[in-house]
């Protein structure tokens, strides 16, 4: 083996010691107070490091955070950032392209970028193990980016963004509504008057110099945190750093944003038309910047407005019919923060937002009455002390807050600093912030409304944005140089990683009740908190022919409070508790949910058998709550998603199967339903004859027993069920086109029926054999629908099922004008990888990605719930986990490629296509498939 000869050797030149880095502050663990304990350090280019070592399971998490978002664009380049976001995934000069996710999946973690408005994020959770790999991993992008970066990664990324935003905001009922609402609160050369996935034309203008210039000029380590969670070695992980990490140079002085709230000289009205059934009340009222004192009482007035079931708008508008939904929520960003008040009305009564408005400036003028009470603070700090709690249940959360802290705050404890100033909040200090900023003070008010319904907005419109000037850019600073990067080590040898971790499967404990209720268990002290689930057999299997939704219209119910206390005294109970309730239906089952504080869980699970025993099923709770659902379902049927999602239900399962049917129920059945239908339901299915209870948390098996017992109280017989299994075949092979019409986008979804679950069967291994087909960043269809083609911002594949049924899909939403060629390659995909199944790397790849996963499947309390909920409810035994993990270690190709071979089979799919039918029925007859017109409601 040749040894490395130093750098500084072979360029003859003498290289200096890095400095050890600096500690800069520490939070040690105390007793009795909330805290992440961590320690902060500084590198000599500038790096924040903050650690904080957390040895409860197998794994790490890192988040490299850099203090730059859409506020720090320019006018007329707005999206830099986003698109930074994707950059950094396409390789770097000692990691090839796509490698960076590759690396991290094949060593069973997960890694994501998030961008907003003052940060972006990059983060990966993996396995102990391979903490260098990833250190090694992150230092190449920030240090070594742009020796990667070339036009064709730029143009494919471009695209990529378009995509998204055609996804999530051109083809989305009331997608554009914060990005017109950012252009009427903000000056337009304010940096949130646009938002950070940024306009098509800039990202049309621009080229990837300009992209080159951004990364120079923010991406330095003197603007980033890189903050490290998890079970690691203090001294080794700090050497890593600064090995990897420390030599990178610094980039340009950054200064600290300085605060930007904005005032308005009057009450702007705008109104946006857009595809919707329901119009939509938005206001915004401009308040402070993050940090301002005044931050805690604008947080506590909003939440007394809007924020529950108990508060004001929802008492006065929703109790009494005259809004659907309401909320009120003040969200601070670094530089300005904004309250913002949301209606939807009932159309049943007025679909008018003008009657709105006024009613809502009544209850907003009340306030001036009414004032803070000691009932609003006890709520609002148990409120906030649970959501922290729960916050910290996983490493990734401790790191976020951590990290999020510092960049914005300059404080990694800020979280905890905020939860006591809410804690402090005077009657007094709210009503001062209420005068300066709400009270007949003007904001923002959009109506959204139905196209051609303009009788229904607010008011004319009276504003109209500024048309954006763009500044001569040939008149910016001198371009900034590239900054070489001198080693000790030679960067392109990754790095090695010890034996892999074991991982911590909960230890299990069994239970049974009267009446055949099982109980299974975990007991985990990691947080004080607990979480519960009962699942009590019936689920929409319950339904009868003609009822379809009673099940979901009565755990709706079942939430509306019970004979002693109403909806709102139920909300002021369980928030004064920190705690939730939460009931739902299944396929199979209905659910009720609880989360709880330990020292609370006592007094939660009283409310808990007074809600299952004595629910109040009040009639006007009732009509309320049956028009909520049915508007909902109404404005769900505007939604490109729910429209290809339910056309491919029924085309998989069939009309007369309750599994091709919506879960929620269908309108025409729902809007016949009475309340005594939701009284017979509550009294043949939420009995909990033959239930099973999951428990994971801060409580002993003795504990949950003895506070579980009132299960046993129920008097009645098990009620029979019947079976969710399809009597018919699917639909007969074809393009099956939904019309949408004028839509950007064309929603894709191609499948067929499939085998019921099992864990070790036919089931496992086609989830096996998929992963290279369609189940991860790097599988096949996602290469060449998004990374090749550009068609997408991403495409997958999968198996689903139940113990009767299941189904293959894949799909993604795509450029409609590459509707044709998504599905040609979509096709051509399943057809080469039915042919030859996983090639040897292919497989390989899988069984190292597949086979770590598990170091990062029981950490937080929903993860081990999840895993006990399987456990119970297909009866499995804990051996399971070591069946599957020597399967994977043993399936052959030849055995993946007969699961390929018999399911990947493209004459047998039905294809959903949902998207403007008068410009794709001509092109999709280039396909030579039939094509079948679809109505859907």
């Amino acid at each position: 083996m040749n040894k490395l000869i130093p750098l500084g050797i072979l360029l003859g030149v003498s290289l200096p010691l890095l400095a050890a880095p600096t500690l800069v502050s520490q939070q040690t663990k105390t007793a009795g107070q909330l805290a992440i304990p961590y320690q902060m350090y500084k590198l000599d280019n500038g790096l924040t490091v903050i650690l904080a070592p957390d040895h409860s399971d197998p794994l790490v998490h890192l988040d490299v955070t850099y203090h730059v978002g859409s506020s720090r664009e320019t006018v007329g380049k707005s999206g830099f950032a986003h698109f930074f976001e994707h950059m950094m995934f396409q390789g770097s000069k000692h990691v090839g392209d796509q490698e960076h996710m590759r690396i991290i999946n094949e060593a069973g973690g997960d890694m994501n970028g998030t961008t907003n408005k003052d940060r972006t994020n990059y983060y990966e959770t993996v396995p102990a193990n391979q903490l260098e790999k990833v250190l090694w991993l992150e230092a190449d992008r920030m240090g070594f980016l742009l020796d990667a970066v070339s036009q064709k990664k730029f143009e494919i990324q471009r695209a990529t963004v378009k995509n998204e935003r055609g996804q999530r905001v051109d083809n989305q009922p009331y997608g554009l509504v914060s990005e017109r609402m950012g252009e009427a609160l903000y000056p337009r050369t304010h940096p949130y008057s646009w938002q950070p996935i940024g306009y098509v034309e800039d990202l049309d203008r621009v080229g990837v110099d300009d992209l080159k210039q951004f990364f120079l000029r923010w991406y330095g380590p003197n603007n980033a945190t890189l903050t490290l969670g998890g079970d690691f070695d203090t001294k080794q992980a700090l050497a890593w750093i600064e090995q990897y990490f420390g030599t990178i140079p610094r980039g340009p002085d950054v200064a600290e944003p300085a605060p930007e709230p904005v005032s308005l000289p009057e009450t702007r009205y705008i109104t946006l038309e857009d595809k919707v059934h329901l119009p939509l009340l938005y206001i915004s009222y401009p308040t402070v910047a993050l940090g301002d004192p005044q931050e805690p009482a604008l947080d506590l007035f909003a939440d007394v407005l809007g924020g529950s079931a108990s508060s004001m708008l929802y008492q006065s508008l929703v109790k009494s019919g005259k809004a659907l939904e309401v909320g009120a929520s003040h969200y601070c960003e670094e530089l300005a923060c904004t309250l913002t008040v949301y209606a939807y009305p009932n159309p049943a009564l007025d679909g008018s937002l003008k009657t709105l408005k006024g009613e809502v400036d009544k209850v907003i003028g009340d306030f001036a009455q009414r004032g803070l009470t000691p009932d609003d603070l006890e709520k609002a700090i148990s409120k906030y002390r649970a959501s922290t709690i729960w916050g910290l249940d996983s490493v990734e959360g401790k790191v976020s807050q951590l990290a999020m802290g510092q960049v914005l705050a300059g404080d990694p404890g800020y979280v905890f600093k905020s939860l006591d100033a809410i804690g402090k909040v005077t009657p007094e200090q709210v009503r001062a912030a209420y005068d300066k900023f709400i009270a007949g003070k003007p904001a923002v008010v959009m109506s959204v409304v139905p196209k051609g319904k303009t009788d229904w907005q607010v008011a004319k419109p009276n504003f109209t944005p500024a048309k954006r000037e763009l500044p001569d850019y040939s008149k910016h600073d001198a371009a900034l140089p590239l900054r070489p990067v001198t080693d000790r080590f030679d960067r392109s040898v990754q790095p090695k990683v010890s034996d892999a971790v074991s991982a911590k499967v909960p230890a299990i404990w069994h239970g049974k009740l009267d009446k055949d209720i099982e109980i299974i268990g975990s007991q985990s002290d990691e947080i004080p908190a607990v979480s519960i689930m009962i699942a009590l057999p019936g689920g929409i299997r319950a339904e009868s022919k003609g009822e379809l939704g009673l099940a979901n219209l009565t755990a709706a119910m079942m939430e509306q409070g019970s004979v002693r206390l109403s909806e709102a005294q139920l909300s002021d109970e369980l928030q004064k508790l920190g705690a939730s309730i939460e009931f739902s239906s299944a396929q199979y089952n209905n659910l009720i949910t609880i989360s709880s504080l330990t020292d609370k869980l006592p007094q939660t699970l009283t409310l808990v058998k007074e809600l299952w025993q004595r629910p109040g099923l009040r009639e006007a709770d009732f009509e309320r709550t049956k028009a909520q659902l049915l508007q909902g379902m109404k404005q769900s049927e505007q939604q490109p998603e729910w429209l290809a999602g339910q056309a491919f239900r029924e085309l998989i399962y069939g009309k007369e199967s309750r599994l091709g049917e919506p879960a929620d129920g269908v309108p025409a059945d729902v809007a016949k339903l009475t309340l005594s239908d939701v009284k017979r339901f509550y009294q043949n299915y939420y009995n909990p004859s033959n239930a099973k209870v999951v428990v994971v948390g801060d409580v002993t098996q003795k504990q949950v027993e003895d506070q579980l017992g009132f299960l046993t109280e129920w008097k009645g017989t098990a009620p029979e069920l019947g079976s969710l299994k399809p009597a018919g075949a699917q639909a007969k092979p074809g393009i099956y086109l939904v019309d949408k019409p004028g839509a950007p986008q064309s929603v894709i979804r191609i499948g067929r029926r499939a085998m019921a679950f099992d864990t070790t069967g036919d089931y496992f291994t086609a989830g096996l054999m998929n992963f290279n087909l369609g189940g991860n960043f790097n599988s096949r269809i996602n290469l060449n629908l998004r990374e090749d083609k550009g068609y997408t911002y991403g495409a997958s594949s999968g198996f689903a099922a139940n113990r009767e049924v299941g189904v293959f899909s894949t799909g993604a939403n795509v450029r409609a004008d590459a509707t044709v060629d998504a599905i040609r390659q979509f096709l051509k995909e399943l057809d080469g990888y039915r042919a030859s199944g996983p090639t040897p790397v292919e497989l390989a790849y899988m069984r190292s990605a597949v086979s770590q996963q598990d170091a990062l499947s029981y950490e937080t309390l929903n993860q081990k719930a999840g895993f006990l909920l399987q456990m119970i409810m297909y009866d499995l035994k804990p051996d399971f986990v070591q069946a599957q993990s020597q399967l994977i270690k043993t399936v052959s190709q030849e055995t993946l490629k007969r699961s390929a071979t018999h399911w990947l089979d493209p004459d047998q799919m039905v294809i959903v296509v949902v998207g403007d039918k008068q410009k794709l029925e001509k092109p999709l007859a280039e396909l030579h498939l039939p094509i079948y017109p679809l109505q859907l409601p």
